[in-house]
Order: structure tokens, then sequence, then C-alpha cells
């Protein structure tokens, strides 16, 4: 890693962010609640995805007293297509906490922020620093990559050694006049020019003083540490149909998705065919022995972190009545599936499919 010029680097990405910067409704504000939602959504998300998702939060919910007041599954429901279902539930609680705690008044600095569910560093810093002016340094995806080409770090980034040094880093680089300047600048120009594939180097400033371009390395910075292995999950959803309603289950805790809904699942150590599933004694206790089967959806393939879930929908046909229906099933109308809060496999398959 060589010796850089914090200033001058601060000051020219502060420069490009004043004439390059998106037109984004959050950064029109400094109500930290707005600001929390908008960074919240963002995680694991891109902005073109993001954005409808936080005007339907803001429209649908106006301050974080009125987000607290919700039911939680009215908060899932309008999460529904984001994933990471555990980040709108969090939500809910920070707000609940903001409204007890706080009289309704979102914190706006770091050393709070901190302590509310689902707030970690980089957020806490993101809303001290855009809410309040407090000069704190965040540490995203588009910051870590744009410091790793820029200074030639090659220390993984998700090691404990490179967050020390990432930290320093973007500690010295931060203007403490400008704190939220400097930081919208950084993250959008990691978001649109220095970008994860096809970076715009040909059109860069730091084109003359960046030692990835120098050194042929762009495309290996930043590094960082693989993840373990991901676990193989195979689950084999099955409709059933009454009329104008079918058969939902929701799910439980301690799992994915937990408390969205879904239809009844047999989750298998492997893919299973119509006789492999005709024959297993749980679809069997629930089913009967006389019911059909017919494939709506092949196997397809579902990734989240450390898992990959492999699902097939199939339709079941009764000859008989529902012999074991379970604690958590219930026959829903058609009409009414648009309400109920769905995960991603299942919000899919519904938009494909001829319900």
């Amino acid at each position: 890693m060589r010796i850089f010029v914090a200033m001058k680097f601060g000051e020219e990405l502060q420069a490009w962010y004043r004439q390059h910067k998106r037109d984004l409704p959050w950064r029109e504000t400094k109500d930290a609640y707005k600001i929390w939602l908008s960074e919240i959504i963002l995680q694991q998300t891109r902005v073109e995805q993001g954005l409808p998702y936080y005007v339907r939060f803001v429209e649908r919910f106006k301050n974080v007293v009125e987000f607290a007041n919700a039911e939680e599954d009215d908060i899932l429901h309008l999460w529904q297509g984001l994933g990471y279902y555990s980040r709108g539930r969090n939500m809910h609680k920070a707000a609940r906490i903001v409204r007890d705690q706080y009289q309704g008044v979102f914190p706006v600095d770091y050393q709070t922020l901190i302590t509310l569910p689902g707030i970690g560093e980089y957020t806490a810093a993101a809303i001290s620093s855009f809410a309040n002016d407090e000069a704190q340094a965040v540490l995203d995806g588009n910051v870590f990559r744009v410091l790793a080409r820029y200074y030639g770090i090659e220390t993984p980034i998700n090691s404990t050694e490179g967050k020390k040094i990432f930290t320093a880093i973007a500690k010295e680089n931060l203007d403490p006049k400008h704190p939220a300047l400097y930081n919208q600048a950084i993250m959008d120009f990691g978001a649109t020019h220095c970008k994860p594939k096809l970076p715009l180097c040909e059109f860069c400033m730091f084109r003359p003083s960046c030692y990835a371009l120098s050194k042929g390395q762009v495309d290996q910075l930043p590094v960082k540490l693989k993840a373990k292995t991901s676990k193989d999950r195979y689950f084999n959803y099955f409709i059933l149909k009454d009329n104008d309603r079918v058969l939902m289950s929701k799910r439980g805790e301690g799992d994915v998705w937990q408390n969205l809904y879904e239809f009844p699942l047999l989750e298998s150590n492997y893919s299973l065919s119509i006789p492999d599933v005709l024959s297993d004694e749980w679809f069997i206790s629930c089913f009967g022995s006389d019911a059909e089967l017919h494939v709506l959806q092949q196997q397809t393939k579902h990734i989240l972190s450390h898992q990959n879930i492999y699902a097939t929908f199939f339709e079941v046909r009764l000859k008989g009545d529902l012999i074991q229906k379970k604690s958590n099933w219930d026959y829903v109308f058609l009409k009414d599936l648009d309400k109920l809060a769905k995960h991603k496999l299942i919000f899919t398959f519904l938009e494909r499919s001829n319900f």
C-alpha cells in the first residue's frame, strides 16, 4: 500500500460529486427517519430496485411512529420482494424503540443509533453524517472498492486486519467540515463510476494516480475472503385449491423467511420425483394415499446467503378429505393472496402462474 494525500483525494471526489451526483429523494432531506429507511432498504439492493420500495414506505408511513404502530405483517408485505426479511423485522423493532424510548424522535447521533436493532457501524455512520453532519466515515461495498483500488490495498476487506486498515483510511479521508458531502461522494463514485465490473477508468480523474490502474489490478481489487460453502436444500411445495381458495402455510421461527406465507412444504435431502412424494409417509398422512400429483413448476434454484434452495411446485388433487391439516395451515381466498406477506420464491411463482 502506498502513501497517500487524503485531502486532495477527498476534494476531487467532492468536485466530481457536485457535477455527477444522482438525484435521489433521500438526499433532499435531513429527516433521520427517511434516511434510515433508505439506508436499510438499499442494503443488498440496487438503487433502481430499492427506490420504489422507499417511496411506498414513505407514502404509507409518514413518520417513525406510524411505522412503529403498524403490524409486522404490514411491514413484511410492503417489504415483499426485497429479500433478507430480517431487515424488515429489525426495522419494526427499531421503530418501536424510537417510539417508546425516544418519544418518536429518531436519533441522529452515532452512539445512540448503533444501539438500535438492524443498525450497524455503516448505517449509524451514514445516518449520523447525513442527518446531523457528524464526522463519521462510511464503509460500504462501494467505499471498500474505491479505496482498495486507489490505494492498492490487497488485504481482504472482510478480514479483521482489513477492516482496521480500511477504517483508518476512511477516517483519514473524511472531510470533517463536510462529512455528508464526502460520504455521499465516495459512495456515488463507487456505485456509478468505479463499478465492480466495467469501471469507467478511461474517464476517471484519478487515472494518473490510481494504484490498481497503474498496476493492472483493477479487476483484482478489492480482495475478499471466500465465504463458507453453501448448503443445498430441497423444497417441495404442494398447491391444493378448494374452489376459490388455496391452502397456505405460515412459516415458524428459527429458519429462513420466518412468519412469511407459502404453500405447504415438504423439505427433503434430495430431489423428489412424483412417485417419491406419493410414497412419503408425511405426504400420505396429510393428503391421503389416493392423492394425485402434477408438477406445476419444475425445480428452480433460489440462492440465499450460504443456502441454495431447489424448489419444485406440485398441484395436489384429493380423492378424499384432507386427513391432517397442520396448525399453521389455512385456506385463503385467491383474491386475498396479495394481502399476505410472502417470500420472494412464492411471490415470483404467483406472478408467473395463473392464480
